[in-house]
């Protein structure tokens, strides 16, 4: 793994590997199979770059889409390494080159189609046979699997690379697969027992938020005028909505281009490469576009309208923040949306892939209704555990207040159950509300139920529904037009015998979405947007788009700790020798000269590496550790705090997070007649702030015992 390091510094310009990327390059150069699943913007790509220049011979990549080809292609070689690919835009003279280049040993990474691989050119496998293929690599893999978001039927002819290349190593690579999908892919591609490596799907940098769809093009607007300077991507389900937005977008002054498979080749290839080149900010898509798009510095991915499976969201939203910076993923909810799409995946004489797709689309649309952490529900569904609260979506940077809604509840269920559990939510509301509609049947006008919940609005009732299929007291039948059904706990709230909480809509404030704005890398903005423009002087002359030349976080850490020299831009990550080589000079007469004109230091020094940010994390694991020890030892947090040097807030701070996470109970900390008053503050007050706790205690309670109190009552909560 010595070489493999090498290359990662030396070429690519990182110090270290992330998730799994260490192991899995150690796996391929032991020449084993091996099958990757990582989220987009985790890496995948160096799994299989970093061994083909570790290896004697080629690598050869299968690709789906052409525009992936060439952007892969044209950042290698910005890097120095040699690489080509062979599609449909090559002339023959320019394929023969490419050809005769292969023969002499002096490519390392050939992008290919498909077709061309194992498809009916069998003379390309014959040509291939001659050479010396030291790896294949199938990206995209979950294309093969007809349960994958973008089956491709062209696929399927992969199985054969292990019966013509039995001794070559092959790596699969897909950011999204649930657990049917990646059984599929194993088995259809026949590796020879290949390792199978899984990374965290959580991306921390992407922000998620669902909302209304009804008149969201005001806020969609607002938007974008917030983030002004930002490019990103608008997904619509229809070819009309793509054109019709981006056209409504241009009207409001925003650069915005539809994409779409029914424009003319040329007309979408040239709206692409405009956004991929920074000269368009915005592009309006159908799912047409984007698999494999490495644009690094999309700020926002939105849907105007709902994806038709987890899948295809995830990896839609996972082409924002590909460099790391924070970026949002937006989705505007209708439940329009959820029966539009029912129709497209009902798919005639096949039921069980119907039921499959209707039942992957009922899992889309309850991520957009739970009152629960978004982030929990996407990693729990793609297996992985995770957090009650992230902190970085809608639900969790809302104050989402409870209620005691048994009397609400009792209605819904009886007007479930009066129906004979036979309607729709939307007709259970309307049935609810006492709606006047010709829908509404005659005879259900008469029912004792009928308009009891008049008071309450549709949405709210919505809520209310969803927040109580979530609990189990509801459910909706499978199908394309599932129903309201009640449940075995239905009964006793029924009865009376079980009390109901459930949730009251509240949508952000202005000044929450303000907060969360400002949480951004602090730099010095004028000399970012100077080197952008340096950045894209560069990448016209080289006739590439600009990320390819360097990352906007790559120009972040430039704008941050504002290296003076050749030797310190080498600390900064995305430099490795060509493009230190290259670029290097340019940016650093740009920083030095702001520096200058700005009475600036370099603050080079203040550039913790990684490996040194994840000791220090450790580290404060650890010292939380050594307090609870020494209090399980018997000492007193007067004693712990001299024994250690440290302030006695900071050990009740440390015994604190032992309460919620269970270690400790909170009576050790708190007289149990103390904790009751500080409960009752609690329920009044709420325990997002100390101090208005402290201010209404007085004298009763320190803060550290409100602390203690407060993660007990926060751990009994969930």
């Amino acid at each position: 793994m010595v070489r493999a390091k090498e290359i990662l510094q030396n070429q690519f310009g990182y110090s270290s590997f992330r998730l799994n990327q260490e192991s899995i390059i150690q796996n391929v150069l032991n020449g084993k199979d091996t099958f990757v699943l990582m989220p987009t913007g985790g890496g995948k790509s160096l799994c299989y770059q970093v061994p083909s220049l570790v290896f004697e011979g080629l690598t050869v990549v299968v690709s789906p889409l052409i525009a992936l080809m060439k952007d892969q292609v044209d950042a290698l070689r910005v890097n120095g390494i040699n690489a080509a690919f062979l599609n449909s835009t090559l002339s023959y003279s320019q394929q023969e080159d490419i050809i005769s280049q292969l023969q002499n040993n002096e490519i390392k990474l050939l992008y290919v189609a498909p077709e061309r691989l194992v498809g009916t050119e069998v003379n390309f496998i014959q040509f291939l046979k001659k050479l010396n293929v030291s790896l294949f690599a199938i990206d995209e893999a979950h294309c093969i699997s007809q349960w994958g978001h973008d089956f491709r039927p062209e696929y399927r002819s992969l199985s054969q690379l292990k019966k013509k290349f039995p001794s070559t190593p092959v790596i699969a690579l897909t950011a999204t697969a649930d657990e049917l999908t990646k059984n599929d892919i194993l088995e259809r591609l026949e590796l020879n027992d290949p390792q199978v490596f899984v990374s965290s799907f959580n991306r921390e940098n992407i922000h998620y938020f669902v909302e209304p769809k009804r008149n969201y093009f005001d806020r969609l607007v607002e938007y974008l005028h917030r983030n002004e300077s930002d490019p990103g991507i608008i997904y619509t389900l229809s070819r009309d909505g793509a054109e019709s937005l981006a056209l409504k977008l241009q009207r409001e002054g925003f650069s915005a281009k539809p994409y779409h498979a029914g424009l003319e080749k040329e007309v979408r290839e040239k709206h692409q490469e405009e956004f991929l080149r920074d000269d368009i900010r915005i592009i309006v898509a159908t799912i047409a576009f984007g698999m494999g798009i490495n644009k690094s510095n999309v700020r926002f991915v939105i849907h105007a309208d709902l994806p038709k499976n987890i899948e295809s969201y995830y990896q839609e939203t996972g082409r924002a923040g590909r460099d790391g910076l924070k970026s949002d993923a937006i989705l505007y909810y209708g439940a329009g949306d959820v029966i539009k799409l029912r129709h497209f995946a009902t798919i005639e004489n096949n039921p069980e892939q119907t039921r499959i797709l209707l039942d992957k689309l009922g899992q889309m649309a309850r991520l957009c209704e739970i009152r629960s952490c978004r982030r929990k529900y996407l990693l729990n569904y793609f297996g992985e555990e995770a957090p009650a609260t992230c902190g970085s979506c809608d639900v969790c940077l809302s104050n989402y207040e409870k209620e005691d809604a048994t009397i609400i509840a009792q209605k819904a269920l009886s007007a479930i159950s009066r129906l004979n559990q036979g309607f729709g939510m939307n007709y259970v509301v309307d049935f609810l509300r006492g709606s006047k509609s010709e829908k509404m049947r005659e005879h259900h006008k008469q029912l004792k139920t009928y308009g009891a919940g008049a008071d309450i609005s549709k949405q709210q009732w919505l809520t209310y529904l969803r927040d109580m299929m979530a609990l189990g007291l509801i459910e909706q039948s499978e199908g394309e037009y599932p129903v309201l059904k009640l449940t075995a706990q239905s009964a006793a709230v029924l009865k009376g015998e079980e009390r109901v909480m459930l949730t009251k809509s509240v949508f952000r404030s202005d000044e929450e979405v303000k907060q969360d704005k400002q949480q951004q890398v602090p730099c010095e903005t004028a000399l970012l947007n100077h080197l952008k423009e340096t950045r894209r002087a560069i990448a016209k002359k080289e006739n590439v788009p600009a990320y390819i030349i360097l990352s906007d976080a790559t120009l972040v850490e430039l704008a941050t700790f504002l290296p003076v020299s050749l030797s310190d831009i080498r600390k900064i990550s995305g430099f490795g020798d060509v493009k230190l080589a290259r670029y290097g000079e340019s940016f650093l007469e740009d920083i030095k000269a702001y520096c200058k004109s700005n009475n600036l230091s370099s603050r080079i020094s203040a550039k913790i590496p990684k490996r040194e940010r994840r000791q220090r994390e450790e580290n404060v694991s650890d010292t939380k550790s050594y307090t609870l020890q020494l209090f399980k030892e018997g000492k007193n947090i007067s004693e712990i705090a001299r024994n250690r040097s440290l302030a006695e807030s900071t050990i009740e701070s440390h015994l604190a997070h032992f309460i919620y996470e269970g270690q400790l109970k909170v009576t050790q900390l708190v007289p149990l007649e103390r904790i009751l008053p500080i409960k009752e503050a609690i329920k009044t007050h709420g325990y997002h702030s100390l101090g208005v706790l402290k201010e209404v205690l007085g004298d009763t309670a320190s803060y550290g015992e409100i602390r203690a109190v407060v993660n007990d009552w926060r751990r009994e909560k969930g």
